[in-house]
């Protein structure tokens, strides 16, 4: 397993991070596919040098998705304070344009309360609209539309979003549906309608700080802590969700295990392929995770014996 730390230009040297310029506020972030270790850095950066740490995953957002979600524990923080975890119910669709806005207000919080923001998580998409600062067009939900495009797969939403919209294709997960579908939508809608996000040029400076985990060690992982996931009571959590009203199609929407547990309760599969599907699922998501990361070139890699590099790094990003 290594770590990865990417800075803005000019490039420094290994185990060194630059200074921002001056007036600009200093935000950490920490990135990485699921199961490579993020929350656990998060914590010892954050008790080292007096952070609090904003969640950056698009499942750890909903309410009662605690053992699904691999969400964090109270244990686990060792007292430090966490944000946007647990905000709505899961039957509300969480929007980027959402993420941005609330992320933005913690860290503004944060600041002023004179801690370091920690930004911590493995969706891509969430992490690329508060360091990038890119806008999302605020296109509601189509009910109609998506019901025909959840029918059809990937590929040929891939295909359609590329005739549509060239340039959204081109950033896009092409096997990820759920973003497909909603730039399909944003696609579709009248351009009076694609207003967008109002976004003032950042004054922040980031340091990003990724984990990168071998591909054999990282599925390992991965099925050791679906494993415990199940012990832990993953299933009734599931059970307890659809009696409070969550229904099946909503588990399929929100994804991975979700989509299997779903069939399960419904006596459509076995445990057995509950629990070899849901793992899969795992891998693939690590997969499209390590893919969107690899896009950044300007990533350096630590190793995980390393850490003290790490801390230095951040020690002097602070400076």
């Amino acid at each position: 397993m290594v770590y990865s730390v990417k800075m803005k230009n000019p490039k420094p040297a290994v185990g060194h991070a630059p200074k921002p310029a001056v007036g600009q506020s200093k935000i950490v972030v920490i990135l990485g596919p699921t199961a490579s270790g993020k929350s656990d850095l998060a914590v010892v950066l954050a008790c080292e040098f007096n952070g609090e740490i904003i969640s950056a995953d698009s499942r750890q957002v909903y309410k009662g998705l605690d053992i699904g979600s691999g969400k964090i524990t109270k244990k686990e923080m060792k007292g430090v304070p966490h944000y946007l975890l647990d905000v709505v119910q899961p039957r509300t669709v969480f929007s980027v344009a959402r993420f941005k806005q609330l992320a933005e207000r913690k860290i503004d919080e944060i600041l002023k309360r004179g801690k370091l923001p920690i930004l911590c998580g493995g969706t891509g998409f969430y992490i690329q609209t508060i360091v990038a600062n890119a806008v999302y067009p605020t296109v509601k939900p189509d009910p109609k539309l998506r019901a025909v495009l959840e029918a059809l797969p990937p590929n040929k939403l891939f295909a359609l979003l590329k005739k549509m919209d060239p340039d959204r294709a081109r950033t896009i997960e092409a096997k990820n549906p759920r973003r497909l579908i909603r730039a399909l939508e944003i696609a579709h809608a009248p351009r009076s309608s694609r207003t967008t996000i109002s976004s003032p040029t950042t004054t922040n400076s980031f340091l990003e700080i990724g984990i990168k985990t071998e591909k054999i060690i990282l599925d390992k992982r991965i099925e050791k802590r679906f494993l415990a996931r199940v012990k832990k009571g993953l299933v009734a959590e599931a059970k307890k969700l659809h009696q409070q009203g969550l229904t099946y199609k909503r588990f399929s929407e929100i994804g991975l295990a979700h989509k299997y547990l779903a069939l399960y309760l419904r006596g459509k599969i076995s445990k057995k392929d509950l629990i070899e599907k849901s793992i899969q699922a795992e891998k693939k998501y690590a997969k499209r995770q390590r893919t969107w990361f690899k896009r950044d070139k300007e990533i350096q890699w630590f190793e995980l014996s390393e850490r003290a590099k790490i801390k230095k790094c951040v020690s002097v990003f602070l400076k």
